[in-house]
C-alpha cells in the first residue's frame, strides 16, 4: 500500500509517523524526513533550553514508537518507507549535540543519512529482528550514535 493524503490524515499517529507529510515524498522519503527534521528543529529549538529539549525528545521518542507501530500495522509493513518519524527524532538528538553552524549541521545530515542507509551493527540486527514501533525507532537511534561519534572525531581532529 502506498499511503496518500487520505491515509496521512486518517489518524494522528499516521500524521506523526509519516513526518507530517514528508514521508510521502515519492523520492527518498527518509532523506525528505531528515530534511523536514532539520527545518522543524530550527523552529522548535529556540523555545527550549537544552534540558527542556532533551525532555521533549524523550517524549517524542515514545510518541514516535507508538505512531510508527500503529502506522506500520495499518500499512502491513512494520517499517514502511513512508514512516520517517524514526529519522526525525534521532536526528533532532544529533542536532542538539552538534555545533549550531550550517557546516556542522550539514555534516551531521550527511553522516546521519549514510549510517541510516548502511545500517552498521547493531542497527542492522535491530532492523531485521525488532519488527515493531520501538525497533523502527531504535535502529535510527543507533545511526544517530554513529553520527555523533564521527562528528566528535572530526571535532577532535580539527579543533584539537
Amino acid at each position: 500500500m502506498k499511503p496518500g493524503l487520505r491515509f496521512l490524515f486518517s489518524h494522528p499517529a499516521h500524521f506523526i509517523a509519516c513526518g507530517f507529510g514528508s514521508g510521502l515524498s515519492p523520492v527518498a522519503p527518509g532523506t525528505a524526513g531528515t530534511f523536514a527534521a532539520w527545518l522543524l528543529y530550527a523552529l522548535i529549538k529556540p523555545h527550549f533550553s537544552d534540558m527542556g529539549m532533551l525532555a521533549f525528545l524523550a517524549a517524542a521518542f515514545v510518541v514516535g514508537a507508538f505512531a510508527a507501530g500503529r502506522t506500520g500495522r495499518a500499512l502491513g509493513v512494520p517499517d514502511h518507507g513512508s514512516i520517517v518519524v524514526d529519522e526525525i527524532v534521532p536526528f533532532w538528538l544529533v542536532l542538539l549535540l552538534t555545533p549550531e553552524t550550517f557546516l556542522w549541521q550539514l555534516a551531521a545530515f550527511i553522516w546521519f543519512r549514510f549510517f541510516d542507509i548502511v545500517k552498521p551493527q547493531p542497527a542492522r540486527w535491530i532492523d531485521g529482528h525488532m519488527k515493531h514501533g520501538l525497533g523502527v525507532m531504535l535502529d535510527d537511534l543507533v545511526a544517530a550514535g554513529y553520527t555523533l561519534l564521527v562528528l566528535a572525531l572530526f571535532m577532535v581532529a580539527f579543533n584539537g
